[in-house]
């Protein structure tokens, strides 16, 4: 049991209502929530902490707990570039909406002249980031902005069937989202060794890292098959409905969330009096 997690079910989880979204369970957001909470116990978060959070998404998943942590005398800057559809409603009924500051605009342009936040977190985003120039740019500003930056994502491996079950479909994703748009969507999961690589390539230096086991169901592998009807190519799509046709029957049986890779890193001092040198310059 982390630390905690009894009153963060109560004071905040059991406000929110179960939602309607088959194949879902009503309670995944519970559970997704849940193993944020957990995430953010290997990081240097305590109460009164201005935190900017990036890609925060339309459920606020991160957000939530993140608002919790840092108490009344704290405050979350929620940043994501275009999904919010949730957000509001769900930071509402937790209660800690008070504490939370949306802003909507490019994590690799942030509005920030100097270090204004005691921590940034990127929590499961950095697969959204489309490509590693992306990712560099973003963990960057957020060095430039922030003393310490705290990185966790779900890791490509599995220790048992339902992590397996978890990988399989999750894995379509990028292929999926390529051959329907042009463009990849979620990325495979890095590898904890490549992720402190971008971390250090971003200016940072990396203080310490680790992994852990959820030991959660994890939901979110689940796009619908009519994405992939939607496919114009048709030995694309083919294919494609075959191998979810059997991802999705081995993910209904049972899904876990795979270990997670954490990073805290700080900007290096290298990194700054570089930056230091050119701004005086």
């Amino acid at each position: 049991m982390f630390f905690g997690e009894e009153t963060f079910k109560r004071e905040i989880l059991s406000k929110i209502p179960p939602r309607n979204e088959s194949p879902l369970p009503p309670n995944w957001l519970h559970h997704e929530m849940l193993e944020r909470f957990r995430v953010l116990q290997f990081s240097p978060i305590r109460e009164g902490m201005n935190v900017l959070e990036i890609g925060c998404g339309a459920h606020a998943l991160t957000t939530v707990p993140l608002a919790y942590l840092v108490g009344e005398t704290g405050r979350v800057v929620a940043v994501d570039k275009s999904r919010w559809r949730f957000f509001e409603e769900i930071t509402s009924v937790t209660g800690v909406k008070h504490r939370i500051i949306p802003l909507k605009l490019d994590a690799r342009e942030l509005p920030f002249p100097f270090k204004t936040f005691d921590l940034a977190v990127l929590i499961h985003g950095v697969r959204s980031l489309k490509n590693e120039e992306t990712m560099v740019k973003v963990i960057s500003e957020m060095l430039r902005v922030s003393g310490r930056v705290f990185i966790a994502e779900s890791l490509p491996v599995a220790t048992n069937e339902r992590q397996r079950a978890h990988l399989e479909l999750y894995n379509l994703r990028e292929e999926i989202f390529e051959a329907l748009f042009g463009e990849k969507d979620d990325l495979h999961y890095p590898t904890l060794e490549r992720l402190v690589e971008i971390v250090e390539k971003a200016g940072g230096n990396v203080i310490e890292n680790g992994t852990f086991e959820p030991g959660l169901p994890h939901y979110l592998a689940y796009i619908p098959r009519e994405y992939v009807e939607r496919i114009k190519d048709g030995k694309k799509r083919a294919e494609l409905l075959k191998r979810w046709d059997r991802a999705y029957e081995k993910w209904k049986k049972g899904t876990e969330h795979p270990p997670v890779g954490w990073i805290l890193a700080e900007s290096s001092p290298l990194d700054y009096n570089f930056h230091t040198a050119e701004e005086e310059d």
